[in-house]
């Protein structure tokens, strides 16, 4: 069974949390400097951009300052251009893109749980 709208968020929300458990107390320098670090950041924002390209257009029209096609062509980046990832995208990715899709999940999953 394909996973459900509420394991997508699910699954988005984890993988932000496991981006913020890998980079808490590290600086742009130390993620550009650790590739082990870089694969698993890796890995986990292409779970967040897979699970947010396969949620249906009427929750993602809830958050139209979500750059939903950027989520979708960075992922598609990580998967199909490795060998051109920039740590400095990576990074602005995190601090800027991150949050936002937190907050978003995290209300969808409020809203789903009182509804």
């Amino acid at each position: 069974m394909p996973p459900t709208v509420a394991d997508r968020v699910r699954h988005i929300l984890q993988a932000i949390a496991d981006v913020e458990f890998l980079l808490r107390g590290k600086s742009r320098d130390d993620y550009a400097a650790d590739r082990f670090l870089q694969f698993a950041t890796e890995r986990a924002l292409e779970i967040v951009c897979e699970a947010s390209r396969h949620l249906p257009a009427d929750v993602k029209a809830r958050a139209p300052d979500i750059p939903w096609p950027k989520l979708v062509g960075f992922g598609n980046r990580l998967r199909r251009a490795y060998h051109r990832i920039d740590t400095a995208i990576v990074w602005t990715v995190v601090e800027a893109d991150l949050p936002p899709l937190k907050a978003f999940v995290v209300q969808v999953m409020r809203d789903e749980s009182a509804g």
